[in-house]
């Protein structure tokens, strides 16, 4: 099945970036990278817990996410493969996260016009990894802000992600578990992951990598 637009998706330290410009080159495939809309002013911020500013966070990352959506329409890119390194629904997932129950309101009325315009992927794919893995890769290599992120927050969050992508039916999904496998490093284990998106139909597929192959 031939996908022309495929969306990575995963929780922080899934590898999602590397992982969207991997494939790409592999697929000379056009990339759209969510930390290309722009730095989002708030977010020193929101991580220092300031008033207001997880609502201000969450906006300014909505409209760029917007912002990026429209301009893949507009320049037709669809003529050649595109990956993204996220699914528009991140802004939502992240908003019930971090937004109480006025700022949510608020933010899902501006959500549900926006929405309505975002291109839908033809392929979602979603790196899981435990809580513990994840800490680990932060720890190792993640962006300053990453740095911050507290244990907890990273169990809410990739709670988050489990139950959103358990009830996903939208697109086709692929998920993967990158528990034992190293997307960002090893060329190996992201050609496999290639294969299974080349093999993919419809519905969700499970791909749990075998260590002994690698």
């Amino acid at each position: 099945m031939s996908f022309q637009y495929i969306s990575i998706e995963g929780p922080i330290g899934a590898g999602k970036t590397a992982v969207a410009e991997g494939l790409a080159r592999r697929l000379e495939a056009n990339v759209i990278l969510d930390e290309k809309g722009g730095q989002n002013p708030f977010l020193k911020d929101f991580h220092e817990g300031q008033q207001g500013s997880a609502f201000q966070a969450e906006v300014f990352f909505l409209l760029a996410r917007y912002r990026q959506q429209q301009d893949l329409i507009q320049r037709r890119l669809f003529t050649q493969t595109t990956l993204c390194d996220y699914l528009f629904e991140r802004s939502r997932l992240f908003a019930y996260l971090n937004l109480d129950d006025n700022e949510l309101m608020i933010f899902e009325k501006l959500y549900g016009l926006l929405a309505e315009g975002a291109p839908r992927p033809d392929l979602a794919v979603y790196l899981q990894a435990p809580t513990d893995v994840l800490i680990r890769r932060i720890r190792e290599g993640g962006h300053a802000e990453q740095q911050a992120v507290s244990e907890e927050y990273m169990q809410e969050i990739n709670r988050a992600y489990n139950h959103y992508f358990f009830h996903y039916n939208r697109t086709p999904l692929l998920v993967v578990n990158t528990a034992e496998i190293d997307l960002e490093n090893s060329a190996g284990d992201l050609d496999d992951v290639l294969k299974q998106i080349r093999a993919m139909g419809r519905g969700t597929q499970f791909y749990v990598p075998q260590v002994s192959n690698r």
